[in-house]
């Protein structure tokens, strides 16, 4: 079931909006395409980073894969639980499995960001 509370992008990354942060994940929908994750090689926090561009790599037994950024910003914060328990992004995806936290440089770029209804419509499934 995907989260109404949240907002996402067409590259399956995951938005919610906490304060003046925004944390960030990949969608179940994600999660299960690659299949068991192995391992997350995360950004620094202090790095800044440029909307659509990558920022992390995700491995699994079947692929490699990016994670790109959902808006441009600051990384304030990883999970760094993942560097140890990968598997956190297969069994929680909403929850455990977070992978960042980013200060955006411009709050407006969340508005264009896809709303439950318009992700759900990308990736074919019924809300």
């Amino acid at each position: 079931m995907l989260p109404k509370n949240l907002k996402y992008t067409s590259e399956h990354e995951w938005v919610k909006i906490n304060g003046d942060r925004v944390v960030v994940g990949i969608t179940d929908y994600a999660q299960n395409e690659l299949g068991d994750v192995v391992f997350v090689d995360l950004p620094s926090v202090g790095d800044k980073i440029v909307a659509k561009d990558p920022i992390a790599t995700i491995e699994s037994v079947k692929a490699v894969s990016e994670i790109y950024a959902p808006i441009s910003g600051e990384i304030m914060e990883i999970n760094d639980s993942l560097e140890h328990s990968p598997e956190f992004v297969n069994q929680d995806p909403y929850g455990k499995g977070w992978v960042m936290i980013i200060e955006p440089a411009d709050p407006k770029e969340i508005d264009a960001l896809l709303s439950p209804s318009a992700y759900s419509s990308l990736i074919g499934a019924q809300e």
